[in-house]
């Protein structure tokens, strides 16, 4: 059975509901964007949100995805980097208690936290630090970690480091992994575009991007944007919210539905839709029923608060997964 490999920013994600939009305006946090702050905003976010509830949870785009992965019992890793903290502590023990191998190097800094503001329609935003994250570097990436895996999964979010992802796909190819990212965040995409498309064009096999990322990577819109992020890729997936998601693997295209949901969060929507559809690829399906398996896991996630479910969720998922696989 193959096994995939994640390289992200080992993040705790703080989970808030908001009550109103009013806040975000305070804080200048545009809607829906995710924003890198400092430890001082980061903490006026934390003080302007301390009447709101609060729930923790191990986070970081691609971490998600691995736990998706975990949780569909495929054999997975996770590099990245955490502080000598209570919030470093959360991370680790979720990623083995969840039967994901961590590949974790330690900062004397502290952890990276994702603070999610979550609207009243289920959009979030965040306002991330990345804290000991971003001491993730090229020095970290050792061949080693590689062996034994099949697939590599990259948030778009670590562009901000080039020499770190550049040398990550570099070793990844010289050892036969299939490369997979996800774009992350458009600002993310407009503020490395270049980069971005140098990257995607020498190292990547499988691209995800929702409507906004793949206008700023393309300046097209739906399936223009898809044709054009397809050029260079084997597989692209342009995931379209509730419109579902188009796929293109050489000629064929498809057009994939959603599963009927209640939208609470949206958060980890895009990770769980990567982990779904990975899965499928894993298991040799058809393109269609790669996109069916993203659709089940985006549509359970969004229905909870943050991007993990609970075991009673995942035997539905299972049970819904065995089901496009027969």
């Amino acid at each position: 059975m193959s096994s995939v490999l994640g390289l992200g920013n080992a993040l705790v994600d703080v989970l808030a509901r908001l009550e109103d939009d009013n806040l975000l305006e305070n804080l200048n946090l545009p809607k829906g964007s995710m924003q890198l702050v400092d430890n001082i905003s980061a903490n006026k976010v934390m003080e302007a949100t301390a009447h709101l509830k609060k729930e923790l949870a191990s986070g970081g785009s691609a971490a998600n995805t691995i736990h998706g992965l975990a949780s569909l019992g495929i054999k997975t890793g996770f590099i990245g980097k955490i502080g000598q903290d209570e919030l470093g502590q959360v991370f680790k023990n979720d990623m083995s208690s969840n039967n994901i191998t961590p590949h974790l190097s330690v900062s004397t800094a502290g952890s990276g936290k994702a603070i999610a503001l979550i609207s009243p329609d289920s959009e979030r935003t965040f306002a991330t630090c990345l804290g000991a994250a971003i001491e993730l570097s090229a020095e970290d990436i050792l061949e080693h970690l590689f062996e034994g895996y099949t697939y590599f999964h990259v948030e778009g979010y670590l562009v901000q480091n080039k020499p770190l992802i550049e040398k990550a796909y570099q070793v990844a190819k010289a050892k036969g992994l299939i490369t997979s990212i996800d774009l992350a965040s458009f600002n993310v995409v407009e503020d490395n575009l270049e980069f971005l498309k140098k990257l995607v064009n020498d190292y990547v096999d499988i691209v995800f991007a929702n409507e906004e990322e793949a206008k700023a990577f393309t300046g097209l819109e739906e399936e223009d944007a898809l044709h054009a992020l397809a050029e260079n890729t084997e597989v692209a997936v342009l995931k379209l919210g509730k419109a579902g998601s188009l796929i293109k693997r050489n000629d064929e295209v498809v057009k994939v539905g959603v599963i009927p949901v209640k939208s609470i969060d949206t958060t980890g929507a895009g990770d769980l839709y990567a982990a779904g559809f990975l899965y499928g690829l894993i298991n040799n399906q058809p393109m269609e029923k790669c996109g069916n398996l993203g659709s089940i896991l985006s549509g359970h996630v969004i229905e909870v608060i943050g991007p993990k479910m609970t075991e009673e969720t995942w035997q539905v998922i299972h049970d819904k997964v065995k089901s496009v696989l027969n």
